[in-house]
């Protein structure tokens, strides 16, 4: 995930990204009752998703939470098909709405697994578009420090968990319990021609790993044959 944030006239090249603007990319793990479990937020834009998933994972002070043996992150196609990851198939459809839209259901057997992967991997973008409608100063950061942003980050963050675990109504989150296909509409989430930004960037298969090509293949086979 990538928001806005103000750096320096020197500083700003590294965090141009898709956007065309400056943003910082924020890794996050939410579980599927929309609270944030984890986060690391800072990176330029530019960054790639990949290479803030290994330097968390490679650095002790970041205490990335490595899920239990037989459990996985529902992860999109920037991140690797490793142990404890499960990527979709990449060249193949795969949002929700892409299949909504269309008059074919999934066909084959990339498409089933997709399809099953990005309707559980949807409760990201619910939980992103959730925090980032409530808290609009992350679509139009003030001219704070970076650190200052990055708190900011943490702040709402933990905010959206304390709402979530105890406010007793809430719109937003009312709407994503009766609609498990909503997702909230964010003003401001746009690139530099105010188009939305939408394109996933693909990592490089460097850290693909073949176990979990085999469990990948026995689950979608399994799903073939419902």
């Amino acid at each position: 995930m990538r928001l806005h944030c103000v750096v320096s006239e020197e500083d700003k090249i590294p965090y141009i990204g898709r956007k065309g603007i400056p943003t910082q990319n924020v890794l996050a793990i939410c579980d599927f009752d929309m609270l944030f479990t984890y986060f690391v937020a800072g990176w330029p834009g530019s960054v790639h998703d990949n290479r803030i998933l290994k330097d968390a994972m490679e650095d002790p002070k970041k205490y990335f939470p490595h899920p239990p043996e037989g459990k996985y992150y529902v992860v999109d196609v920037g991140y690797p098909n490793m142990k404890g990851f499960l990527a979709p198939f990449k060249g193949e459809r795969y949002h929700v709405p892409d299949f909504r839209r269309s008059t074919q259901p999934p066909n084959g057997f990339y498409e089933v697994f997709n399809y099953s992967h990005s309707s559980l991997r949807n409760v990201i973008e619910r939980t992103f578009g959730v925090w980032k409608k409530r808290w609009r100063i992350l679509s139009i950061m003030p001219s704070f420090p970076l650190e200052t942003q990055k708190k900011l980050v943490a702040a709402t963050m933990a905010m959206h968990n304390y709402i979530r675990r105890h406010a007793l109504e809430d719109l937003e989150f009312d709407k994503c319990d009766a609609d498990p296909y909503y997702i909230p509409e964010v003003e401001g989430d746009v690139d530099i021609g105010g188009n939305p930004v939408t394109t996933l960037e693909e990592h490089d298969g460097s850290m693909d790993d073949f176990s979990m090509e085999s469990i990948r293949y026995n689950i979608a086979t399994s799903l073939m044959s419902r």
